[in-house]
């Protein structure tokens, strides 16, 4: 049920205060250029600003990450909002900062009620007394893979992501 990706990738500071144009969060998360737009205008992720430029930093793009595995999930974006403050409210600290840590952490819901865990053992509990089905998300996960996308693009000096390649071979 759950995706696991054998990727451990430690986050150095460098990364943090890296910025990310508008077209690099379009090729490492598949979003299309007019929601990430929308996003920016609804004040859901807020880029800084150069000019007319968006900027995004890092913990932005792990955002963007995991709103769009949320919506890949039939996440709504209200619903997405909804997630966003519980997670803002129980850690005082935002999402990429809260899910960049060595834990794995995994959002639970029924449609109703939203649990955020860490342990396994939890998680199991919670989906053994749920009376009805339950939708998963690792969001460590989503953080993971584009630390991942990023370190790769490096490495390999190249423009465009493996996730763009791997949609456009899909395609």
């Amino acid at each position: 049920m759950f995706k696991t990706f054998v990727i451990n990738i430690v986050s150095n500071m460098e990364s943090l205060h890296e910025r990310f144009t508008s077209r690099e969060v379009i090729q490492f998360t598949g979003i299309t250029p007019r929601q990430l737009q929308w996003w920016d205008e609804r004040g859901v992720v807020v880029p800084a600003r150069e000019g007319h430029r968006r900027l995004y930093s890092m913990e932005d793009l792990a955002e963007v990450a995991i709103i769009c595995e949320l919506r890949r999930k039939g996440f709504s974006l209200q619903r997405v909002r909804k997630v966003m403050r519980f997670l803002q409210r129980e850690f005082s600290k935002r999402l990429a900062e809260t899910v960049s840590g060595t834990s794995e952490y995994h959002l639970l819901t029924d449609g109703r009620t939203l649990y955020l865990e860490t342990s396994p053992r939890q998680i199991v509990d919670i989906l053994k007394n749920s009376r009805q089905p339950m939708l998963t998300v690792c969001l460590s996960d989503a953080v993971r893979q584009v630390r991942a996308e990023i370190r790769t693009k490096k490495a390999n000096g190249n423009t465009k992501s493996r996730t763009l390649s791997k949609v456009r071979q899909a395609s």
